[in-house]
């Protein structure tokens, strides 16, 4: 039987990001990290992939993200 994972592109196209995004989320949260990436089950060659099970922690991953403008970023304009 074989086993089939999740790839970059899966995660991608589940959150309607481009893979780069989900690339630079591994980067942005590595383990050790106050809110880590949810690690792969496998590489192969350098490509990483996640069984089809663990959707469910890497929902609650993303519903974990900070959401836009967190942490105060730019200031507004004032006019």
């Amino acid at each position: 039987m074989t086993t089939h994972y999740m790839g970059v592109g899966s995660i991608a196209a589940r959150y309607g990001v481009s893979r780069s995004a989900v690339s630079k989320w591994r980067d942005r949260y590595p383990p050790g990290s106050p809110h880590p990436f949810p690690r792969p089950d496998v590489e192969i060659d350098g490509v990483p992939g996640w069984a089809p099970d663990r959707l469910g922690e890497i929902d609650a991953w993303r519903d974990g993200l900070p959401g836009r403008g967190a942490g105060g970023g730019r200031p507004r304009r004032r006019d």
